[in-house]
């Protein structure tokens, strides 16, 4: 089984264009999600709390950059402009509402992909992960390869079941609240349904604890959270 890749929100007018996009990151292990409208884009990026959004600007309901400007009000998410306006002030105006790279029409498919990367590399780096390999007791997590083993053996995790232990990985140490998770693994539109944090928690110990009933590494702190502890 592959690696799980980025959940990348794909934001983009022209059918054939978004084709050719989704095609091309999901030969690269990316995970896609599709909007054809800035309402859709705003949709979508709050339920789903995707790790990447590539945004065209030409959209048939708004402004693309009136996206990244609403968007850019509660998220970090990296957002990579991809548009057919190659004129300085527009790129400057991106910029300044805090999109974090922009590609003109045409472009290659290798400096896309490069760009991808270099955005997922930074978004990991600015979340605070302390090293790019995580361990505790028989739990390995290498997120730059987005691994997961138990004794040695490979875990496979879905894509939520994922994002999970990554969140909490990139905290670990620390308290995370309900809601706190909740938003970041599901997005803000979730923040109250506390019955998806129990379902998958208790997923995660089932494949990742000796004793799932007597978790020794995904602990409950009672009416508030989890906590990943650091060592076993």
């Amino acid at each position: 089984m592959a690696n799980l890749g980025p959940l990348v929100l794909l934001v983009e007018d022209e059918p054939q264009m978004r084709r050719f996009l989704r095609t091309t990151l999901r030969a690269h292990d990316c995970q896609v999600v599709e909007a054809g409208t800035a309402r859709e884009a705003l949709v979508q990026a709050a339920g789903r709390n995707p790790d990447l959004i590539l945004l065209d600007l030409g959209l048939p309901d708004g402004d693309g950059l009136e996206v990244a400007r609403q968007i850019r009000r509660s998220a970090r998410t990296p957002i990579i402009v991809l548009s057919a306006r190659g004129q300085e002030h527009e790129k400057v105006r991106a910029f300044d509402l805090g999109v974090d790279d922009y590609l003109t029409k045409p472009f290659g498919v290798q400096e896309l992909l490069a760009r991808v990367r270099v955005a997922l590399r930074h978004a990991e780096l600015s979340s605070g992960t302390p090293a790019p390999v995580f361990e505790s007791g028989e739990l390995r997590v290498d997120l730059e390869r987005r691994l997961v083993l138990r004794q040695g053996n490979e875990v496979h995790l879905t894509p939520t079941e994922y994002k999970l232990l990554a969140t909490l990985v990139r905290h670990a140490g620390k308290v995370l609240t309900h809601r706190q998770l909740l938003h970041e693994v599901w997005g803000a539109n979730y923040e109250h349904q506390t019955h998806y944090l129990r379902v998958y928690m208790a997923q995660l110990r089932y494949k990742l604890e000796r004793d799932s009933a007597r978790p020794r590494i995904l602990l409950t702190e009672p009416g508030v959270g989890y906590r990943l502890v650091t060592r076993d």
